[in-house]
């Protein structure tokens, strides 16, 4: 298992630790799953009376024949079951007492606030959905959304649900090069995006992005603007104002009839191949596992104010952001900008102000809390959060304790938990019901059957690494990747019978598992993934960069920094003119997610004979690891 190896010391080190900490009574009384085991078995025995039971609580058009049909690699869900998750996200709450409930809370950097009820966002949504039917768009067609987290930003993807197209967002922070590519690949037939956004004060422009990745791309057929500056940009001809197409249509729109395997979005995310990877959800499935995740592990009521720190461009902010709470029927707050802007204490300023309950953030936000120190936070009421989970990473311990002692001062309780862009939910957590284990992710959620195993697909026993793999499908599991359908079942053939995450895990004797990190190449920036070979095509698309490797290095606060080795073609000289030059080149490229912390000029790169770069060798040198025998780092 050469890929796991690497991790026997902080296997180790886990292992030993006896820490355990039970939820608090409050927290424990009102959790929606009181016992965890019993669930569990009832999820695993009876698979389709558990998830038909869930899935008809929600409002369908035609109810479905068959929970499920699995023939791996492909799995089908609801079989001939008609919806729209807008059906659940809207109307099912708009045409109830919740109508005049709060849907959405949206705050500025600068503390500008607007609301909207189920009511009212049912309106703007139905308006937006059929400007975007005058504009030509229906079902199955795509469309690309490059937008920050504001409400239009949610409008824009529900009125596509609405319609039946297929919305894929592109996080509004990656450049013009992952723009395009996405763009490219789904053939979209719409741009939506928005002109600026604010973070930290200053204004970051989207649209010239927009602009420089549309320009030999001639399928595109309009782009809507989000104006947002004053005076407003000027449009060309083939631009449209996005409130202005919203306002001239009616807030009257039927939910298209969409079958439950019908796609409802593209999100792409990075692989070990520099081509993007286009995951494909689904109305039906999806629809289900959002909602009872929402519920089951977050814990959402009607009373709760529910505040997710991370953004729609990635599949935390599709799932628990949008689709997830709001079928839930929850109050759900967005803000954006930056974690620490104005102010370091500024998150806990918003707890106190808007009495937030549940709160979903990353553990790169709270080493970022942690480095600030408890002044920032003391000073702040937090007394009305009972829920603080975490995902994105792993979570350290020490970052656990803090989060635990020092913000919910153990009144709340803070559950971390593991999922992926291709399962689009938690399948490993620490349910309010039960005790944390710091360092462990927590136990298989209802429904997962999840295993350590090694290359063959042998199960591990308790203690020992290996790959962590999911041993039967999910509802809200990835259908394909979109037009890669060989791609897509990679996932399942790498070993027989299994879905592969991609991570390398360890189960202890109770059942806990914990999740060490990737054993591929993709690294994990501040929650962000990002393929090795993104990065290194961004690189080597430098004039002056002959060949480049990526590694990941562990950073205290974003988990991993990025330092990048290359070899200069001929005649080009190291220098820091040079050096500054690339960073600038790879942030243009892919956006400020992916920058550099460290550039290295080197002569040559390691490899093997085959000639591909022996990354994990590279890495090893520079944690002062052994390095061992080479035909062990080979990719």
């Amino acid at each position: 298992m050469s890929n796991a190896h690497n991790y026997d010391t902080q296997i180790d080190h886990l292992l030993k630790s006896t820490e355990r900490f039970s939820p608090p009574t409050k927290v424990l009384e009102e959790a929606f799953i009181k016992d965890y085991d019993s669930v569990y078995a009832y999820s695993i025995r009876d698979p389709e009376g558990f998830w038909g039971q869930i899935a008809s609580e929600l409002a369908w058009f035609e109810p479905w024949q068959k929970v499920r049909e699995i023939n791996l690699p492909y799995h089908r869900w609801f079989v001939g079951g008609k919806t729209n998750i807008t059906l659940n996200a809207l109307d099912r709450h708009a045409d109830s007492w919740r109508r005049n409930k709060v849907a959405v809370i949206w705050l500025s950097e600068e503390g500008e606030e607007q609301v909207g009820t189920y009511g009212q966002l049912r309106d703007r949504v139905n308006q937006f959905a059929n400007g975007l039917k005058s504009l030509g768009v229906g079902k199955g067609d795509r469309v690309v959304i490059y937008m920050p987290l504001t409400i239009e930003g949610v409008i824009a993807m529900l009125a596509c649900a609405r319609i039946g197209a297929i919305h894929s967002v592109v996080y509004a922070g990656m450049g013009a090069g992952a723009l395009r590519s996405r763009i490219e690949d789904c053939q979209a037939k719409i741009v939506i995006c928005s002109d600026v956004t604010f973070r930290r004060g200053k204004v970051v422009r989207l649209k010239a992005v927009v602009d420089e990745a549309l320009e030999t791309l001639d399928f595109v057929e309009k782009v809507i603007v989000h104006r947002r500056t004053s005076p407003p940009i000027e449009l060309e001809e083939w631009e449209v104002d996005f409130w202005e197409l919203l306002k001239s249509h009616s807030h009257r729109c039927q939910a298209e009839v969409m079958d439950a395997e019908d796609p409802l979005f593209i999100l792409y995310t990075s692989g070990t191949t520099g081509k993007p990877k286009g995951v494909v959800h689904v109305h039906g499935g999806y629809m289900v596992g959002t909602y009872y995740l929402s519920r089951a592990f977050f814990d959402l009521k009607d009373q709760d104010v529910y505040w997710c720190t991370s953004d729609i461009g990635w599949i935390v902010g599709h799932s628990f952001i949008v689709y997830g709470p709001l079928c839930a029927g929850a109050t759900i707050l967005i803000r954006e900008g930056a974690p620490d802007y104005p102010h370091p204490g500024v998150i806990w300023e918003m707890v106190q102000k808007y009495g937030v309950s549940v709160m979903f953030t990353a553990p790169t936000a709270l080493r970022m809390f942690m480095r600030f120190g408890k002044e920032h936070i003391e000073k702040y009421d937090r007394s009305t959060l009972r829920i603080l989970a975490c995902a994105g990473e792993p979570l350290n311990p020490e970052a656990w304790r803090f989060a635990q002692e020092i913000i919910l001062e153990n009144q709340g309780y803070c559950i971390d938990n593991f999922w992926q862009t291709e399962v689009a939910g938690p399948v490993l957590g620490t349910l309010p019901c039960l005790s944390a284990k710091p360092g462990f992710a927590g136990k298989p959620l209802p429904g997962v059957l999840a295993d350590v195993v090694d290359a063959e697909g042998r199960s591990l026993p308790a203690g020992k690494g290996g790959y962590l793999v999911l041993r039967q499908p999910l509802p809200y599991m990835m259908r394909t990747i979109y037009n890669d359908p060989a791609r897509y079942e990679s996932y399942w053939k790498e070993i027989p019978g299994c879905y592969k995450t991609g991570d390398i895990a360890v189960c202890d004797e109770e059942g806990y598992f914990a999740v060490l990190g990737r054993a591929d190449d993709v690294l994990n920036v501040a929650g962000h993934r990002i393929g090795t070979a993104d990065l290194e095509s961004a690189l080597v698309s430098h004039p002056a960069i002959a060949e480049a490797a990526a590694i990941g290095l562990p950073d205290e606060v974003k988990g991993e920094r990025i330092k990048v080795f290359v070899v200069l073609r001929e005649g080009k000289k190291p220098s820091d003119g040079l050096r500054k030059s690339i960073i600038k080149h790879v942030r243009k490229e892919l956006g400020p997610i992916a920058t550099p912390s460290e550039v290295v000029f080197v002569d040559k790169l390691p490899k093997t004979r085959s000639g591909k770069i022996m990354r994990r060798l590279l890495r090893a040198r520079e944690l002062g690891l052994p390095e061992g025998d080479t035909s062990t780092l080979e990719d």
